[in-house]
Order: C-alpha cells, then structure tokens, then sequence
C-alpha cells in the first residue's frame, strides 16, 4: 500500500496522546499495549525479505481499539468509528488495519503477509491484557459478546479465519510462532 505524504503513521507518543484524549479505560489500554507486544513479537521475526511496516504495525496494535471506551456506551462498532476517527485525523493507512481486526474484509491465504492480518490475529491472542489460546479468547468472546444466536454464530464462524491466519503468519516466520509469543510471556513473569 503505498504512502502518501497525507497518510503517515502516527508516532508512538502521538499514539498515546491519542489513548489519553479518547480517554481510554486503563484495561483496554493495556490489552492494546499487549496487542502490540504481541504484533511486534511477530513482525520482528519475519524471515526476510517479508515486507511489513513496523511501524504501522506498533500504531495499529495501539490504536485498535481506541473507540472501545465509547462504544460500551454507544454500541457502537468500535472497529469502524475506530477507523473513522483514524481517517478524519488524517491516518488513513491505519484506519484501514484498524476497520479490520474484528473481520477481515478479505484474506488471501496465498498473498503476502499483511499488516491487518498481524493485528487481527494478535488481537485474538490477547484476553484482557494477558496472552492465551484462540480457543479461550473466543469462549471469553461468546461469552461476553454473544447476546443472541447470531452474533455467537459470527464469533464462532471466524475461528476458522482466525486459524487460517495463524497458519499464514507461521509460514512466514524465521522461529515458531509460539516461541516468539511464549517469550513475551518469559519476559512478563520475569517483571
């Protein structure tokens, strides 16, 4: 996707200027902090000559959910109002990744590896603020979320997306994905 001088990527201090302004619930902070841990482990252990945008990848983990303080109030889709606030502060690259971490809009399991397919798949890694298996993350999804048939139904239905992703980002990798995800769960009990 290429970058136009109306589409830069926000700094990490910029990030979290905009956490503070969208006055961002502490817990949802940290699970995007640990969103990002989690896509940073990742893109820093592609084998070359992946190209990803690091740095888009920090900002999109960060910024994820940053309407997901006023959606709980709203109901909002915290993934496009997410990405419309991102496009009207002049982030549209990031709005995009940001508009797709709940659902792909499309995945090519064959294509190159994609910055929204990071963020999407760590997001469904991190419960809360801690790290855990696919499967738990979507029992807690179902569980907190599926208010009626339909919407336990989209949860469930995406867990094959959420593999097929998780096999494409593995293929991709110079170490196994669960090593390079198990460290930062080694470097959180060491702290």
């Amino acid at each position: 996707m290429p970058q136009s001088p109306f589409d830069r990527v926000p700094t990490l201090e910029e990030c979290l200027t905009l956490m503070m302004e969208q006055a961002m619930l502490p817990n949802i902070a940290e699970h995007s902090r640990q969103v990002m841990r989690v896509s940073l482990a990742i893109a820093d252990h592609l084998k070359n000559p992946v190209v990803i945008h690091r740095d888009a990848v920090m900002a999109a983990a960060l910024l994820h959910d940053i309407t997901k303080t006023r959606s709980l109030e709203t109901r909002e889709r915290h993934d496009l109002s997410g990405g419309a606030l991102l496009r009207s502060l002049g982030f549209p690259r990031i709005a995009e990744i940001v508009e797709q971490h709940v659902y792909l809009a499309a995945f090519d399991h064959r294509g190159a590896l994609e910055e929204c397919e990071i963020i999407f798949y760590a997001d469904k890694r991190v419960m809360h603020d801690r790290i855990v298996t696919i499967d738990e993350r979507l029992h807690d999804l179902v569980k907190r979320y599926g208010i009626n048939a339909e919407i336990r139904k989209m949860i469930l239905q995406n867990k094959e997306i959420i593999l097929a992703v998780e096999t494409k980002i593995a293929g991709f990798m110079r170490i196994d994905l669960e090593q390079a995800i198990d460290g930062l769960r080694t470097e959180a009990a060491a702290t």
